[in-house]
């Protein structure tokens, strides 16, 4: 028995390119990221995932009270495990769908970005537990998660105006 990548690829294709996945991951995303938010609001405290400088992670850790912490790592440990596939799927399924030839490539982003987000929130886990010889993984992975996320939500936006478009003039 061997593993038919093709085939494999094709299929995950149709399935993040259906209406049907592109909307139900478009509200998973809205939702979760509100989430996040009121989530932050209410305990008062700003989650690391936008940190990567190693100084300015371990003064804001040493700030957040021990209930902040543990808030930070239910969230990093449920939401922040599903929320790099809704948005990985959502903004390649966009892509896919609409950005042609180019989306193929554009897809690769949000799809190569979830791995690369979950690391980086088993590494501030890891972080908000104590163990400080995590920062190096932190501060590695962070910027790569955001030179792979930015474009392939730039991407997903693009295709979002273009099909918006084609539905008004079409």
């Amino acid at each position: 028995m061997y593993f038919d990548l093709g085939s494999i690829s094709k299929e995950f294709e149709k399935f993040i390119t259906r209406k049907s996945t592109i909307q139900f991951t478009f509200v998973l995303y809205v939702i979760s990221t509100l989430l996040f938010a009121a989530a932050m609001y209410y305990w008062d405290f700003q989650i690391i995932d936008e940190m990567y400088d190693a100084d300015e992670i371990l003064t804001h850790l040493a700030m957040l009270s021990s209930e902040q912490k543990g808030i930070h790592i239910v969230l990093t440990t449920t939401l922040d495990v599903v929320y790099p596939f809704i948005y990985g799927f959502f903004q390649a399924g966009m892509a896919y769908r609409y950005l042609g030839n180019l989306g193929r490539w554009a897809a690769l982003l949000s799809i190569f970005c979830i791995p690369v987000d979950l690391i980086e929130g088993f590494s501030q886990v890891m972080l908000l537990l104590g163990h400080e010889s995590f920062m190096t993984l932190k501060i590695l992975v962070t910027p790569i998660k955001f030179g792979l996320f930015i474009p392939g939500l730039c991407c997903a936006i693009i295709a979002g105006c273009l099909a918006l478009y084609s539905k008004l003039t079409g």
